[in-house]
């Protein structure tokens, strides 16, 4: 794909750079494309499809950070690669995805010689900030179907669907929920008339 469409605020020279060091990859639905402990070998820029971050215990159980769409970066994969450390997220393609991987030996030309590229992961670490605080408040002062809710409407905004693919146990693990007690909750918001659930989907009526 023209990836060079979805980053318009970058310089020609910079584009030119990128267009010479960087090279396109695809990943598959479900394939995990940096894990935690790993060494970043290379900034991740999504041109197509969706990437969840998240963190992982010992026993499997995921708690989710944010998702990337076409046209972010990931500050995780950013900072990381700024100062040579190893991974503290998952990152998993939730959907077939392609990505610009950027070498991490071209960060430090680029942060001081670029303002575009500058602004661009400022900016980044800005935003992943903010849903930072989000998940944070929601967990310190929501309850579970407040946090419900705001979830589904997230991801609504997000994918720009009425119609979300999803799977009540994605829904529990994205929480750090159980799959009974969110089904509990989408029945009881379905009959509110919020949603209207199907196999595998839901459907946005009225968040």
């Amino acid at each position: 794909m023209d990836w060079k469409k979805l980053f318009p605020q970058f310089e020609p020279e910079l584009i030119e750079i990128l267009d010479k060091n960087a090279f396109e990859r695809n990943f598959h639905a479900g394939e995990v494309i940096v894990r935690t402990g790993q060494y970043i070998k290379s900034t991740v820029l999504v041109l197509d499809g969706r990437i969840k971050i998240y963190r992982q215990n010992d026993e499997g159980s995921e708690f989710l950070i944010y998702y990337l769409g076409p046209g972010e970066a990931c500050a995780v994969s950013l900072i990381c690669a700024l100062q040579l450390q190893t991974s503290e997220i998952t990152a998993k393609a939730v959907e077939d995805t392609e990505v610009l991987m950027l070498p991490v030996q071209l960060m430090d030309e680029l942060m001081s010689k670029f303002k575009s590229w500058s602004h661009f992961v400022i900016q980044t670490y800005r935003h992943r900030f903010d849903e930072m605080l989000t998940v944070i408040d929601n967990i310190a002062f929501k309850n579970m179907d407040e946090r419900l809710e705001f979830y589904l409407k997230r991801r609504n905004t997000d994918s720009g669907n009425l119609l979300l693919n999803l799977t009540h146990q994605e829904i529990a693990d994205d929480l750090n929920s159980s799959r009974e007690v969110i089904s509990r909750l989408l029945k009881k918001m379905e009959q509110l008339g919020k949603i209207k659930l199907n196999r595998n989907s839901i459907e946005i009526i009225d968040l």
